[in-house]
């Protein structure tokens, strides 16, 4: 089975296919870890992530890759581990500027659906129900209040040791998704088939017992 869950930033996708996976033993694939670590890698480089000439000359280069272990998903950028380095505020910008080129929405794209290939998955993003996995059996559009969804970013960089106010992200959210919602290539928008779940009020567990409803409610599980 496909679980695809999109939806802009801050909206707890992640935290949501994370809890799903662990509800119903499926792999999680966290696709936008894999942007940052390609946004990441240009960053490190010195690399504009808006010179699509410059950002393809480095691609064939870039290695990026999903490790699973206890405490979960792992991201190797060029055999190193980079889960820290790519939740930095700054990676958001560079994620977002570089998944506008289409050479690397293939080149990981490509990546993302070979995983689906092989087991059940949960998967988040901003195009999978519309791209990636556009037969999955649930797509899910998750979206929150903006100010919400900037709280919870903030918080999230807190825990990461990283002191960003509420305004700061909130601005720089909105201007993302202004980004992400008007490219040229897979813009950040809801699948014609896709259920829109607004977790502004709800918490992890009330939202993972919903998305079981649904499955159940469509007979992709059993009550």
């Amino acid at each position: 089975m496909q679980i695809a869950i999109d939806g802009p930033s801050g909206a707890g996708k992640s935290t949501l296919a994370k809890a799903l996976a662990r509800e119903f033993r499926f792999l999680y694939v966290d696709t936008g870890a894999m942007y940052r670590a390609v946004g990441l890698y240009m960053r490190n480089r010195g690399i504009d992530p808006l010179d699509r000439p410059a950002v393809l000359d480095a691609l064939p280069a870039v290695s990026v890759e999903l490790k699973y272990e206890e405490d979960g998903q792992h991201i190797l950028l060029c055999g190193e581990d980079v889960s820290r380095q790519i939740r930095e505020n700054e990676i958001s910008r560079y994620a977002s500027d570089v998944s506008k080129i289409p050479e690397v929405r293939t080149f990981l794209t490509e990546k993302q659906k070979r995983i689906a290939e092989t087991c059940d998955v949960v998967m988040d993003g901003r195009d999978i129900g519309t791209v990636v996995l556009p037969s999955a059996e649930l797509k899910i559009f998750l979206s929150a209040s903006p100010e919400t969804r900037a709280r919870r970013r903030a918080e999230e960089l807190a825990e990461k040791g990283q002191t960003v106010s509420v305004e700061q992200v909130l601005e720089e959210m909105r201007q993302r998704d202004e980004a992400d919602r008007t490219r040229d290539i897979a813009p950040a928008i809801p699948a014609e088939d896709a259920i829109p779940v607004d977790n502004s009020r709800m918490s992890v567990p009330e939202t993972v017992c919903l998305i079981r409803g649904i499955l159940i409610g469509k007979g992709l599980l059993k009550p």
